[in-house]
């Protein structure tokens, strides 16, 4: 579905034409991939053409028309802001709404005529200079609307605009090379058989599965893979469905960057402000995650809906951390994704009955320390391309894993203390290396040289005592 979409932009702006999108769309369902790909396999699209297609900023909308939403809505809208800002020209209920101030003189005429704002001053015979107030009638208006809905941020984009950036900006159409993959696993000692796995997998953009022990950097990884992930995407504030606010863009999952500087030429905006330019999102749920968040939630006091969590994640990352403790079971997260896994897309509804569909496009990763037959079956594995399994570090890494930690706390490195270690408490007690102790004991030598008053040092008697304070016999 969301393929069909976006070949049918690409015919609509003559990237290709009718025949050649049936053609890719064929050898798509024969040979499976990303429809870009098909297209360039066929000779249809060059590279530089697919990617200047996939990488397009949201130009500012020329007209009211343009943003997909009627006169009534954004006056609605307008009326609601103008309560809380009091006195306001042009360009501060714009800079609110996010829509160029040229398009709102049609707005704030409607509501003049309405009797529902007025004019209180003006320093020049120009609409921009115009100071304007909400009027009695306009305050109990705006809070009747308030009463129906408590939405005053940006204006909101359509579905279908929503549905055609986060195509355009799919997670599965990055490009991510050997040397990018490197670069964010740099602070993590990894085997290089780990790092060949882990590359092809994190550019497929396809589901991935990490299991292994407890204590070994399942959760880390899963976070570098987050900080490999290129390029900038645009995240909406909001999106209207059938009549309905549902609010996506959230400063917890979506960390926004530098915006676009105006045009020079005009002083006009040139991209449209409803849409928020952030890193591709990172968002983590773990043991709290519930069949609740993976659904719009309605805010009956606020009465307009906040996106689900997978919603927040497209064109990112999404990983499920303790797979295997969540509130849900596992086969009721299967059952749930099931669709989504496998078509890339979602279904959603709101509380009047309807039913919609949007994108699932992230890179899926469900981290667990627990053993696979016992949480998933055959079905649920086969959606996951890739499984990798993080076992315990070798006697090699453990030292490597040490020695930085020591590094980043400002501790000397004592070779000979960390052999003492391995030999009286590894060897000895038959344990198996996690990478996760060199940070714990380091942290208990820390904890003990601020109760002491003394400086930190990695000693024998050091590790013994914070060995001793850290093991548990089993």
């Amino acid at each position: 579905m969301m393929s069909k979409l976006l070949g049918e932009k690409m015919v609509a702006e003559q990237a290709v034409s009718r025949q050649q999108l049936r053609e890719a769309l064929t050898r798509q369902r024969l040979h499976g991939g990303r429809l870009g790909e098909n297209l360039v396999a066929l000779g249809y699209l060059s590279r530089d053409q697919l990617g200047s297609f996939f990488h397009r900023t949201p130009p500012a909308p020329a007209s009211l028309a343009d943003t997909g939403l009627n006169l009534e809505f954004v006056a609605d809208l307008a009326l609601k802001h103008s309560l809380h800002i009091g006195e306001f020209r042009l360009a501060d209920l714009a800079a609110r709404l996010g829509l160029p101030a040229t398009l709102l003189d049609e707005v704030i005429e409607l509501l003049r005529r309405e009797k529902l704002v007025e004019v209180r001053s003006a320093s020049q015979f120009v609409k921009s200079s115009f100071r304007f107030i909400i009027t009695e009638t306009g305050k109990v208006r705006a809070g009747e609307l308030l009463d129906l809905c408590q939405y005053t941020g940006p204006a909101p984009v359509t579905l279908d605009a929503y549905r055609e950036m986060v195509e355009c900006q799919s997670i599965r159409n990055i490009q991510i090379d050997e040397a990018a993959v490197r670069q964010a696993f740099s602070k993590i000692v990894l085997s290089e058989q780990l790092i060949q796995r882990l590359g092809p997998a994190v550019s497929s953009g396809a589901p991935i599965f990490i299991y292994g022990p407890a204590g070994n950097g399942k959760t880390t990884i899963a976070e570098a893979i987050g900080n490999a992930l290129p390029e900038t995407v645009y995240v909406p504030h909001a999106i209207l469905v059938g009549g309905q606010i549902v609010g996506v863009f959230d400063p917890v999952n979506h960390t926004p960057v530098e915006a676009p500087a105006p045009d020079a030429a005009g002083g006009e905006e040139d991209y449209d402000r409803r849409w928020v330019k952030v890193h591709r999102p990172v968002v983590i749920t773990g043991g709290e995650l519930t069949m609740r968040m993976l659904d719009l939630e309605f805010n009956p006091i606020a009465r307009f809906y906040e996106a689900p969590l997978q919603m927040k994640a497209n064109n990112g990352l999404f990983i499920v951390d303790d797979f295997g403790r969540q509130q849900i079971s596992p086969q009721q997260l299967l059952n749930r994704w099931i669709v989504n896994l496998d078509r890339q897309i979602d279904f959603l509804s709101l509380h009047t009955g309807m039913k919609f569909e949007i994108p699932f496009d992230q890179l899926v990763i469900f981290a667990t320390n627990l053993e696979p037959r016992t949480l998933v079956d055959e079905a649920f594995l086969r959606r996951m391309r890739y499984k990798i399994k993080i076992d315990h570090p070798s006697e090699d890494e453990f030292r490597r894993i040490f020695q930085q930690v020591c590094t980043m706390n400002g501790l000397d490195f004592n070779s000979r203390a960390c052999d003492d270690l391995i030999e009286r408490w590894y060897r000895r007690l038959g344990m198996p290396f996690n990478a996760c102790h060199p940070r714990d004991l380091v942290g208990h030598l820390l904890d003990r040289a601020h109760y002491s008053g003394q400086p930190a040092e990695l000693t024998r008697e050091a590790l013994d005592r914070a060995c001793e304070n850290y093991f548990v016999e089993m």
